[in-house]
């Protein structure tokens, strides 16, 4: 039976791509794909498993999906990503209500899954009670999609995430990711130029590279120099766009990928390279793979090699027996480095991590005033960054936001940093255009069309 869908999609863009698989399958297999649940016969929640607040808010978001059902009886609802891979069978007994659950490996049997539903609930008698939902998890994901796999695109047209790999090699204390997503794997340098040639055909003017760990392309492949090949093999690809790279990791920078990132004009002058702390004891206990000297190398190899880069990263105040002179000397790195784009977490204690099972865990209000600091700073870094940029003029990629059009810079990626708000007429959503900064904010840019 063809079904009408909705998916509502929650977390990462790797999540992102997932609920697109999901998606681009069943609308292959004749399903249609529905923006609101009211008008839909089933709905998926891909779910956020990663910290705490994350996992709250899908439980929120399959209460609320619940909730919304009552506006048309007989509605399924489903559970995937990685909440489900995790806790499928605790939430088994805590949401009834749930039709099933899907883990990873199960993303591309979405559509075989469906049809087990509708013949399980054709063997259901009108007077048994099914106390639980069955769960679709394979304990050990391998799943990674393809070129030939179909996708149904949830970001505007004119950009599209571009998942590489899949999983995790990496030990990090905190992280549950890899519990979750399994082992590092990567798709061939082929099979991602090929998708990268059909979504620039297709008028895609950005395209950000996404994995764990994107800087972890091709290691498990035996491919020398992995995202360094991908980079150069994309930058060839005739048209207009801009290759991004996300989720990089500072123990696999080098001096050659910096070089090839510098001769490819493609590739956006941006990184995101996930710091976490600088204090090695803390890098030590977070079994983080790096030092503080590393950070720094390559830190300034990165701005040397490749002028006017934006650096974006992230760190967490709170780990487990982050001492106040710890964080202090996390608070002076930052005065010092002044990131371009930089983000705070507070530590997060997750169940079957190392970090979890240590002792000296912090008090919440210790975790929350050191990121108020850190953020504090960091604004006053950026107002001061982005006041550099007024009567520059800057190539940004237009998009519409509601009823206004704003734009982004290489500076800037999607969802998580800032914006260039345009003023004026002018302006062609989903295409390049050259903007004069006017006006600066904490994080934002205000400008004009430019007279070209």
């Amino acid at each position: 039976m063809k079904r009408s869908v909705h998916l509502l999609s929650l977390g990462c863009a790797k999540n992102l791509v997932d609920s697109e698989v999901m998606l681009g399958i069943l609308a292959k297999e004749g399903h249609a794909i529905e923006a609101s649940q009211e008008d839909a016969d089933i709905v998926i929640v891909n779910t956020c498993g990663f910290v705490e607040g994350s996992k709250q808010e899908s439980i929120d978001a399959i209460l609320e999906a619940n909730h919304l059902r009552s506006t048309r009886p007989g509605q399924k609802l489903l559970v995937a990503g990685c909440m489900a891979q995790r806790y499928a069978k605790d939430l088994q007994k805590e949401l009834p209500e749930v039709s099933g659950f899907i883990g990873i490996n199960e993303v591309p049997r979405i559509h075989e899954i469906l049809k087990q539903l509708d013949e399980k609930d054709a063997d259901v008698k009108p007077d048994v009670l099914v106390e639980t939902a069955p769960s679709f998890v394979t304990r050990k994901p391998n799943y990674l999609y393809d070129f030939a796999t179909p996708r149904y695109q949830l970001t505007p047209a004119h950009y599209a995430y571009l998942k590489i790999g899949e999983g995790c090699n990496h030990p990090c204390a905190f992280c549950s990711i890899p519990i979750m997503r399994g082992r590092h794997r990567s798709r061939t340098i082929e099979d991602v130029v090929e998708e990268a040639r059909s979504l620039v055909r297709r008028g895609v003017k950005e395209l950000l590279l996404i994995s764990q760990d994107t800087t972890y392309f091709g290691k498990d492949l035996q491919v020398s120099d992995g995202l360094g090949e991908l980079l150069k093999r994309l930058n060839a690809i005739d048209g207009d766009f801009w290759v991004r790279i996300l989720y990089t990791h500072p123990a696999h920078w080098n001096e050659r990928l910096m070089d090839v990132m510098a001769a490819c004009p493609k590739v956006c002058r941006y990184i995101d390279i996930p710091l976490q702390h600088i204090h090695d004891d803390l890098l030590l206990r977070m079994r983080r793979e790096t030092s503080r000297a590393h950070i720094e190398y390559i830190l300034a190899q990165l701005r040397s090699r490749i002028p006017s880069i934006a650096i974006r990263t992230t760190f967490i105040v709170g780990f487990p027996g982050e001492t106040d002179a710890q964080f202090e000397s996390l608070y002076e790195f930052i005065g010092q480095a002044r990131f371009e784009r930089l983000g705070v977490f507070e530590y997060s204690q997750e169940e079957g991590t190392v970090a979890g099972r240590m002792d000296n865990q912090l008090p919440s209000k210790v975790k929350k005033t050191r990121r108020e600091r850190l953020m504090a700073l960091q604004q006053q870094i950026s107002s001061e960054i982005m006041a550099s940029k007024v009567g520059h003029t800057l190539r940004v990629l237009v998009e519409k936001q509601g009823d206004r059009h704003v734009g982004r810079t290489e500076a800037d990626a999607p969802e998580i940093d800032g914006r260039v708000l345009l003023k004026g007429k002018g302006w062609r959503t989903g295409e390049f255009q050259q903007a004069r900064i006017v006006e600066s904010k904490e994080y934002d840019l205000i400008a004009e069309v430019a007279n070209t």
